[in-house]
């Protein structure tokens, strides 16, 4: 019980080099009663025979020392002073080992991450790549007049850039083109990008998890929208870093929208509130509630699809956000609305609507793989300049990525 002990301090191998000689056979007993007397400050524990009294006085120091236990025996045998250098050297070489450990795994962690967004990246221009095409052949001419701008005026009506938006690129476009003096026809469609990353910049905007607690996000959007899968593939995202999440099932009028929910629940492994038949404020009211007592971080709600001429669902939508803050007075934190990118001019239509209506704080633009509309973004930027949150490029769980302008007007112009 004691060995760890007798061979911890440093200097009980100078009285062993002299006893040593003495008396060949009986070494190893001297240096229990040189320990012994070694620790003369805790004079009446060693005095105290009872080995429970003494193991527990020395557990402290077993714990902290415990790393180092197995490189002390490596030097087992210490009769000369030679043999306790090494013994001090060996821990110092064990410690200089976990930092290369730690730098490898990190390396291909970065490079892991660089692989997945390059990868995000290539689905990006091939989802924009209908849309972009037909902007990408104004370029191809030998110089630039009225003819290329008039172009590319047409091509950008044509991808539902909208026509206040058309107008204001063609506008800076022309005057980048004449403060840079540029003469060739393919610098354009670089000028083009960084005109259209300045007018979407103000979409860009972060998620923001964690002032409140819980974070209650309400989702709207039209039928076949994809919220439900939208709320799946978010949940996801927050559960991989570590936030806790509660679902609220607050679409009763959809068939099997609550078993939709479920199953994104059960791959996700996070709790859900949900009541067939039930009422949708009312469960809205019963999953911000139990979210707080749960302490939860995020609170998802899903509403049942809706056109905005409905009007008496979109007033049943502005019933859900009242109780909603009944039951916590902050929320909701978030109104978010899903979008889909292949309506074109309709989705600008339904974001006036749903913002009149409950005041969106963030988009969520999905179906943007295949679609031949991609620049109704511009012109949700120049007339309701909401945050976009995310964009979906697909229908897999790496397909729901952050909005960022530049690589979205890059993708698009590709």
């Amino acid at each position: 019980m004691f060995s760890f002990f007798k061979k911890k301090p440093p200097p009980p191998p100078v009285p062993d080099a002299l006893t040593a000689p003495t008396a060949t056979p009986a070494a190893p007993t001297p240096p229990a009663t040189t320990t012994a007397a070694a620790a003369p400050t805790p004079a009446p524990a060693s005095a105290a025979p009872a080995p429970g009294a003494v193991a527990g006085a020395l557990d402290w120091l077993r714990k902290p020392f415990g790393a180092k236990t197995a490189a002390a025996p490596v030097p087992v045998a210490a009769p000369s002073v030679g043999s306790a250098e090494p013994a001090t050297a060996v821990p110092a070489l064990a410690h200089p080992a976990p930092p290369p450990t730690t730098a490898l795994a990190t390396a291909p962690t970065a490079t892991a991450t660089a692989a997945e967004r390059k990868g995000w990246l290539d689905r990006l221009k091939a989802g924009l790549r209908k849309t972009g095409s037909s902007i990408a052949t104004v370029f191809t001419g030998t110089q630039i007049d009225d003819a290329l701008y008039e172009e590319l005026e047409e091509a950008l009506l044509m991808a539902d850039t909208g026509v206040k938006a058309t107008q204001w690129l063609l506008t800076d476009l022309k005057r980048r083109v004449k403060d840079t003096k540029t003469t060739d026809p393919a610098a354009v469609k670089g000028l083009l990008a960084d005109a259209l990353t300045d007018l979407l910049q103000p979409l860009e905007k972060s998620l923001v998890i964690g002032q409140h607690t819980p974070t209650v996000i309400m989702v709207a959007g039209v039928n076949g929208a994809g919220k439900t899968t939208s709320i799946g593939k978010l949940t996801k995202h927050l559960a991989h870093e570590g936030a806790s999440v509660l679902l609220a099932a607050a679409d009763t009028f959809r068939a099997a929208a609550r078993e939709q929910l479920g199953v994104w629940a059960d791959r996700n492994l996070v709790d859900i509130v949900s009541q067939e038949g039930g009422d949708p404020a009312a469960v809205s009211f019963d999953a911000v509630t139990a979210g707080r007592a749960r302490g939860k971080d995020v609170v998802l709600v899903d509403t049942a699809g809706r056109l905005p001429t409905q009007l008496h669902l979109m007033q049943e939508l502005q019933k859900i956000k009242r109780v909603v803050t009944k039951a916590d007075g902050t929320a909701p934190h978030e109104v978010l609305l899903v979008i889909d990118g292949n309506t074109g001019q309709n989705a600008l239509a339904q974001v006036r609507a749903f913002d009149d209506a409950l005041g969106l704080t963030g988009l969520v633009v999905t179906k943007l793989d295949g679609t031949a509309k991609g620049g109704v973004l511009a012109a949700i930027a120049q007339e309701r300049p909401i945050p976009v949150y995310f964009i979906g490029v697909g229908e897999k769980l790496e397909d729901l990525e952050t909005f960022n302008a530049r690589e979205f007007a890059q993708a698009l112009l590709a």
